[in-house]
C-alpha cells in the first residue's frame, strides 16, 4: 500500500513539475522557476524513500551480523581445508578467545560447490576462481564460525592478517602459519555487508547462541 501511493505521489509531482517546466519561455529555460524546483525536489526524495524501504540492510542497522560498532556486531570467519588438515583449529580459536571474542556458532562441514561460489561469487570474474571453488569442495572439511564482539570484522581481519603471507603482520595467524597465498588457511569478513551475507549464507538464525560470557562486561565496557 505504502508504495502505491508513493508511485502516485512520484507521478503527481513528476507532472507538476512538467508542467512547470512547460510553460518557461525559451531564454528563460536555464532559471525554473520555484514551483518546479519543489516538484522536483519531492520527487527525487520520495524516490529515495522508496528505494531505501526494500532495502533492509539500509533501513535498519541491525541485521544477522549484529549491529555495528557495537558489542554485538559479528563476523564470519572460516578455517580452509589446509586449515583445519594441518590441525591448526584449536590454535585459530583460541585467537579470538584470547582476544575476548564471543563464539556465537561454530560447525564443521564440506561444502558443496553451490555454497563455494555464492561464498566467492565476488571472485568469479578472476581466474582462480574455479581452482578455489575446487579446493573448497575438495573432501576436507572448513569450519565455519560467527564471532561477536565491539569491531570484530576489523579485528578479525588483523588477527587473520593480510591474504598474501608474504605481506602479514608477525603474529597474525597468517603471519605464523602460512607461506602460500593459495593456501593462506582462513576467510574473514572484511566489512558488515560481506558479514551479514555470509553468515545468512552459512548458518541459519536459530543456530546463533545469545549468550554473556562471564567476562563479557570486563572486556566490552566503555565505563
Amino acid at each position: 500500500m505504502f508504495s502505491n501511493s508513493l508511485r502516485q505521489g512520484l507521478r503527481t509531482a513528476s507532472r507538476q513539475s512538467a508542467r512547470a517546466f512547460s510553460t518557461i519561455p525559451a531564454r528563460a529555460a536555464a532559471r525554473p522557476s520555484l514551483g518546479a524546483g519543489v516538484a522536483m525536489g519531492a520527487a527525487v526524495a520520495g524516490y529515495a524513500m522508496y528505494e531505501v524501504s526494500k532495502s533492509p540492510l539500509l533501513l535498519e542497522s541491525k541485521t544477522i551480523a549484529g549491529e555495528k560498532g557495537t558489542a554485538s556486531e559479528r563476523s564470519f570467519v572460516m578455517i580452509k581445508p589446509d586449515g583445519v588438515s594441518r590441525q591448526l583449529v584449536g590454535k585459530i580459536v583460541s585467537r579470538f578467545e584470547e582476544r575476548g571474542y564471543k563464539l556465537v556458532a561454530i560447525k564443521s562441514l564440506t561444502p558443496s560447490p553451490a555454497l563455494a561460489k555464492e561464498h566467492y561469487s565476488d571472485l568469479s570474474a578472476r581466474p582462480f576462481y574455479n581452482g578455489l571453488v575446487k579446493y573448497i569442495t575438495s573432501g576436507t572439511p572448513v569450519v565455519a564460525m560467527v564471532w561477536e564482539g565491539k569491531d570484530v570484522i576489523k579485528q578479525g581481519r588483523r588477527i587473520v592478517g593480510a591474504t598474501n603471507p608474504q605481506e602479514a603482520d608477525p603474529g597474525s595467524v597468517r603471519g605464523q602459519y602460512a607461506v602460500s597465498v593459495g593456501r593462506n588457511l582462513i576467510h574473514a569478513s572484511d566489512a558488515f555487508e560481506s558479514a551479514t551475507k555470509e553468515i545468512g549464507l552459512w548458518f541459519d538464525e536459530a543456530e546463533l547462541s545469545d549468550y554473556e560470557p562471564i567476562a563479557w562486561p570486563w572486556v566490552m565496557a566503555d565505563n
